[in-house]
């Protein structure tokens, strides 16, 4: 192991340690004071030597490892790969008092909790995977036993009675609903909520499709201010994109009934579906409206987006439509992350891992309600999923917050983006709290408190409704 040169860590300075650290490194090895092939210590003696967690030393070589500038060796250790005498371009001189552009810690909505999974379960479901001979012809509908298995977790932690046939197996919430709607007569009209998720948006988009925005409130979609002339409803009713609120009963059976009376297809998206920790979840579209509901689910918020893997359930009508296109057009999500799915669904390692996550959630979601209540704002959203809402007073206010923390080191995400409507009138913080690293979200905490200190003192008069304090928070 190669000596380290000196480190010094400012706990006062506004910036995560773990950035710190892995900026000071790279500096070294950039620098030259650390060559290629210097061997780094241990992320438990480095934590020791520096009086950090073991959070902060591995999240920083885990950013090294990530830029190509150290390589690690099983058994052997990690070791400076990029640096002043590996070829790689001098670095850039700074002027004494410019420091580097901190790397980010994202606080956007949208990415796995990958610090809970157990790696040894992934890797047997792979190998498990592998198992299986290789495939002879296409499946179009799915993988059989990831059929089987997507079944039996719908029932067991939806509630939704489905067999292996009503299921087809997508490679993800976006690409199913891009598959249905191509379903439809061209310029078919399709509404969606908003705010909403814009990546389905895009989607219908490069379908043909004409987008309606329709509003949402606390209850979820405004069901009434839906017009009659439309092919479907995308929704997500039981964690609403990005306001993060439940659709209530009366609005699912409003929903359905409409569906039923008018001839829409209602997509429900069940974007966090499996991650409420207060309540059992209100009951699925689905259940309510079989005949006139598709359901959309995906792993990649609850594993990772490696599998590409989705699930929908739909009336036999739709599904044979789907099928009959994939058919046509040879177009079918692959397979290899199915069977991945669904060896760890049968080992009893997805739902472990499920059990974990809504525990590890649970106790981030009061951190960073913590974190912002102690800034004088209030995070809003039901106790489920992975990110929450922080009202701002206004587009400006939202700008700035995510300006000033961007420049500390953690990227955040406005609600302004996902309206597609200019008189929405909406600003706030779609705080996610997934992608950290438990030590990075602490680090990432302070900054943002700070954050929305700083905007408070500046503008004492764009506190969001609700109050001077912390009172009202969700």
């Amino acid at each position: 192991m190669t000596g380290i040169p000196p480190l010094v860590l400012d706990r006062a300075a506004g910036v995560p340690l773990a950035v710190q650290l892995a900026d000071a490194l790279r500096a070294a090895a950039a620098d030259g004071v650390l060559r290629p092939g210097d061997r780094l210590p241990s992320t438990r003696e480095l934590a020791a030597a520096l009086r950090v967690s073991r959070t902060v030393t591995a999240a920083a070589y885990d950013q090294l490892l990530a830029e190509g500038w150290a390589g690690g060796r099983r058994g052997v250790g990690t070791f400076v790969l990029g640096g002043a005498g590996a070829g790689a371009a001098a670095p850039v001189p700074r002027r004494p008092d410019e420091r580097p552009t901190p790397v980010l810690v994202d606080l956007r909505a949208g990415s796995p909790c990958l610090e809970v999974l157990d790696r040894a379960a992934w890797r047997r479901a792979w190998r498990a995977a592998g198992d299986g001979a290789p495939d002879g012809r296409p499946e179009p509908a799915g993988d059989p036993g990831f059929r089987q298995a997507v079944a039996e977790h719908l029932l067991r932690h939806r509630g939704l009675v489905a067999g292996p046939d009503d299921v087809l197996a997508t490679a993800g919430t976006s690409a199913a609903v891009a598959e249905v709607v191509r379903t439809l007569p061209p310029g078919s009209r399709v509404a969606v909520e908003d705010p909403g998720y814009q990546r389905v948006v895009g989607a219908l988009l490069d379908a043909g499709i004409e987008v309606v925005p329709v509003p949402v409130d606390d209850d979820g979609l405004v069901v009434d201010a839906l017009p009659a002339d439309l092919a479907a409803v995308y929704c997500t009713p039981a964690h609403q994109y990005p306001l993060g609120r439940r659709m209530s009963a009366a609005r699912r059976l409003a929903l359905v009934a409409r569906a039923r009376a008018d001839g829409w297809w209602v997509l429900e998206d069940d974007y966090d579906g499996e991650l409420r920790y207060d309540v059992a979840p209100l009951p699925l579209l689905g259940a309510l409206g079989p005949d006139v509901v598709v359901h959309l689910g995906t792993s990649s918020k609850i594993l990772s987006p490696t599998l590409g893997v989705g699930w929908l359930v739909a009336p036999a009508s739709l599904r044979a439509d789907v099928l009959a296109r994939r058919v046509a057009t040879g177009s079918r999500p692959a397979r290899a992350g199915q069977r991945v799915l669904a060896a760890m669904a049968g080992s009893g390692d997805l739902a472990r891992h499920l059990r974990r996550l809504r525990r590890e959630l649970a106790g981030r979601r009061e951190e960073v309600r913590a974190a912002v209540a102690a800034a004088g704002f209030r995070a809003e959203g039901d106790p489920a999923g992975a990110h929450v809402l922080v009202p701002l007073a206004g587009s400006e206010v939202e700008a700035a917050v995510l300006a000033a923390a961007g420049r500390r080191g953690v990227a955040l995400d406005g609600l302004a983006r996902h309206s597609a409507r200019a008189d929405v009138g909406r600003a706030g913080l779609v705080l996610g709290f997934a992608a950290p690293t438990r030590g990075e979200l602490r680090d990432a905490l302070v900054v943002l408190t700070s954050v929305l200190r700083e905007q408070a003192a500046a503008a004492p008069r764009a506190r969001p409704p609700g109050g001077d304090g912390p009172a009202g928070t969700a």
